[in-house]
């Protein structure tokens, strides 16, 4: 029984020393009254778990440059909906349609991305299509 015991005693303690995955709801992180649309080019991207990341820089009307983050699906859920990494190529313009992030980061929930080529796509973790009509934000 001693044996079982330290067994468990042990297994509790290296799970408990695991790093956990950062998942978290939309409504946790993102102000879903606050929607915008960011212009912008591709710097980075991350096809990860549980969300995709890319990043684009904006202009501002000065032009002045501010590097965001967009948070996704994941690329399972990107996939299944169309939504290919092959169709994020650095560089490119895009459109990201989404809602500010609560902590006012230059961070934001993409919930829909127009590709250079005009197709549309659906980043959203939850997949409801994104804000109906988003303004235009001008970078903080």
């Amino acid at each position: 029984m001693t044996a079982r015991l330290a067994i468990l005693v042990v297994s509790i303690g290296l799970t408990a020393r695991a790093p956990l995955v950062a998942h978290h709801s939309f409504a946790a992180e993102f102000d879903g009254t606050k929607a915008v649309r960011l212009t912008g080019t591709l710097t980075k991207v991350e096809w990860t778990n549980p969300h995709s990341y890319f990043y684009i820089d904006v202009k501002d009307e000065g032009g002045k440059v501010v590097s965001w983050g967009c948070e996704a699906g994941s690329p399972g859920a990107l996939s299944r909906r169309g939504f290919k990494r092959g169709d994020l190529k650095l560089g490119d313009t895009i459109i990201v349609d989404g809602y500010l992030a609560k902590d006012g980061s230059h961070l934001i929930d993409a919930q829909r991305v127009t590709l250079p080529d005009g197709r549309i796509v659906s980043g959203a973790s939850a997949g409801d299509g994104g804000p109906g009509e988003a303004t235009q934000v001008q970078p903080r």
